[in-house]
């Protein structure tokens, strides 16, 4: 048995290419906010993915389904994240699915969910840096 130091190391390999490898469909995007040392990411669900099926889920005809947690600010309660140099008390709201006709629609309102999110805890949605990544 070799060494930890004497381990061979396997090149960094990202988990859409494994996927990808092994045949399985990754058209699925992620959209990231990031902001005031924080982030957020959703799950954009395109044609031939299994979009979440639970209760609330948009139905089986839309095409595009987006997904993501939603949150705000509150006095008191919730769970304590820190947001550049304070401290905010976050409340979570169950995820809120959204279907849409079209890829350019459901980015958007990706986008712009984001944005609001950070919005609703006090940031500048002009601070938001966006993301759109294919897994």
């Amino acid at each position: 048995m070799k060494r930890a130091e004497e381990r061979e190391t396997l090149p960094e390999t990202h988990v859409g290419d494994l996927l990808r490898a092994n045949r399985v469909d990754v058209s699925m995007l992620l959209i990231r906010g990031e902001a005031g040392g924080t982030a957020l990411t959703g799950t954009l669900y395109e044609p031939g993915d299994d979009p979440p099926s639970f209760s609330g889920a948009p139905d089986d005809g839309a095409p595009y389904v987006w997904v993501c947690d939603s949150f705000y600010e509150v006095a008191s309660g919730g769970q304590v994240q820190r947001i550049g140099d304070r401290e905010v008390n976050v409340a979570f709201e169950s995820p809120s699915p959204r279907g849409f006709e079209t890829r350019e629609q459901a980015i958007e309102a990706a986008k712009d969910h984001v944005r609001t999110q950070f919005q609703r805890i006090g940031l500048d949605s002009e601070d938001v840096t966006v993301a759109v990544e294919q897994p």
